[in-house]
């Protein structure tokens, strides 16, 4: 089967079970959103030098992936959809991503000089990039809550927690090492 499939030359796009709703739809634009943010984390974790931030950025993408397939299964097929073994985001996510950012306040040097102006290392920058991204999708999915009846709560609240990591692993990476005691 070729990637050129055609089936959205018409202006509309596929769901989960053969349901297509138009490119326009607000449930696209969410999913979509959290694509780019897929692929931002993606560029970040190719340009971070610390490696526990770089595994940790893997196992978002993993989890973002269950995120869009969540937005890609209308209300009527959900319970098709978990009967398939596929699962939801859960408290759970949201939890380890508040831990990370307790982590990261409780037991790291962090520097807050300069954070509005993103940029010091390639590293920092992509988190700053993907941290916008992130924000973009939280804006699409909380206009979807608008139209869409029973949309789970925790994936607004995953978006805005993991928007708040990004900008402070971006902090972090950009603070300088402790000088040497002595």
């Amino acid at each position: 089967m070729s990637i050129a499939t055609q089936t959205g030359d018409d202006g509309t796009t596929g769901l989960m079970y053969g349901r297509r709703v138009p490119k326009t739809h607000p449930r696209i634009a969410a999913n979509g959103a959290v694509d780019e943010l897929n692929a931002a984390l993606g560029l970040a974790r190719a340009t971070v030098a610390q490696p526990p931030v770089a595994a940790a950025i893997l196992g978002i993408q993993k989890e973002l992936v269950l995120l869009m397939g969540e937005l890609a299964v209308l209300p009527e097929d959900r319970d098709r959809y978990i009967a398939g073994g596929f699962t939801f985001l859960g408290k759970s996510h949201t939890d380890t991503l508040t831990a990370r950012i307790h982590d990261l306040e409780k037991n790291h040097r962090i520097s807050y000089h300069g954070w509005a102006t993103p940029g010091d290392t390639p590293g920092s920058a992509t988190l700053d990039l993907a941290r916008t991204v992130c924000r973009r999708a939280e804006r699409h999915i909380a206009t979807l809550t608008e139209t869409v009846p029973h949309l789970n709560p925790e994936l607004l609240r995953y978006l805005n927690r993991l928007s708040d990591l990004c900008w402070l692993w971006a902090r972090w990476i950009e603070t300088p090492a402790a000088p040497p005691a002595g």
